[in-house]
């Protein structure tokens, strides 16, 4: 029988329809082929005069904007949202407007054109996390900045429109509605049980193990029990922290080995899907939270949201979480 399942931090919704329960093959899958040779592309190394300077470089050798770069952070060249100016906040009426004041940015993950992330090695996808630590970090500085998102489309389905590898960041004036919603809901869990929501969850997770990929020393993947999507996965850190940029290097370079690994199963597993990761995090401003706890969210694209979910705000999860988790399990560690 299909069940609704409550996720216990938001509030949101969820229809698992174990009615209509899909393994891998099931899915009509968008599979991302690897990414094209090409003599054009302005991330490759030798265009770098194709982007706007270098905000942040990790290079073994070479002078700023020339190659010898192993990952490389610049501004977005059409960006969401622009560094210069005033806020200026205002009303008119009911209505609120401010200026589109912030800051996107484009992490070029790797210099090698035909390289997927999880095929990097993990000290390389580790320091796609190192650069968005360093980046939150110098973004947190301008107080006009209350937010910043870093996050990965892959795949065209999931809303890539360049094949080098990359991912973005954007820092924002105002904190996104969806991260509101989990500090606010983590807040009245803490006020009533004095206890991190998320420190919780894997401490329940871990005890009935239903629904754990695997583990690490600094991690705990699970499928969570309200999944909005089949096969979305949470990468939480067993130590609390609210704030990702305050990791600690060892915390981070086990990131890049989790991530790289998780991206392995699901390629073996849904091959090669399209994805989207985010990381959410707390707001810059803030000081230490005892209530909330940033983690990684990736969220393979196998099904569309439509109607529905956009006139409710439920959505309808094919996959129940706990057949995800053992099918991922099985996969076994590349």
């Amino acid at each position: 029988m299909p069940e609704l399942r409550k996720d216990p931090i938001t509030g949101r919704w969820v229809i698992v329809s174990t009615d209509r329960a899909r393994r891998p093959s099931d899915f009509v899958r968008e599979r991302t082929p690897p990414p094209a040779a090409s003599r054009i592309c302005p991330f490759c190394p030798g265009m770098e005069t194709k982007t706007p300077p270098e905000i942040l470089a990790y290079r073994e050798s070479g002078a700023p904007n020339t190659p010898g770069w192993s990952l490389r952070v610049v501004a977005n060249k059409f960006p969401a949202l622009r560094v210069e100016g005033e806020l200026n906040k205002r009303g008119e009426g009911l209505y609120d407007r401010m200026n589109g004041v912030g800051a996107h940015e484009v992490i070029i993950e790797t210099p090698e054109h035909g390289l997927t992330l999880s095929e990097m090695s993990e000290k390389h996808v580790a320091d796609v996390f190192f650069a968005f630590r360093d980046r939150m970090i110098d973004l947190r500085r301008d107080v006009r900045l209350r937010y910043v998102i870093a996050f990965k489309n892959h795949g065209a389905a999931a809303g890539a429109t360049l094949e080098h590898p990359h991912s973005q960041l954007i820092a924002l004036p105002v904190v996104p509605k969806r991260v509101q919603e989990e500090l606010e809901g983590s807040l009245r869990y803490y006020s009533f049980r004095e206890r991190c929501i998320y420190c919780d969850i894997l401490q329940q997770e871990a005890q009935t193990r239903e629904r754990i990929v695997f583990e690490s020393d600094h991690f705990i993947v699970i499928a969570p029990f309200a999944s909005r999507f089949p096969f979305e996965i949470w990468i939480v850190p067993r130590r609390h922290n609210a704030h990702f940029e305050a990791s600690e290097p060892a915390v981070i370079q086990n990131l890049g080995w989790v991530v790289r690994t998780i991206l392995r199963k699901l390629d073996k597993a849904l091959e090669q899907p399209p994805y989207n990761f985010m990381l959410h995090t707390a707001p810059l401003q803030d000081g230490p939270l005892d209530h909330y706890h940033w983690h990684l969210e990736v969220i393979p694209k196998l099904t569309k949201v439509a109607g529905f979910e956009w006139g409710t705000g439920f959505y309808i999860n094919p996959t129940p979480p706990e057949e995800a988790a053992q099918f991922l399990l099985e996969v076994g560690l590349p």
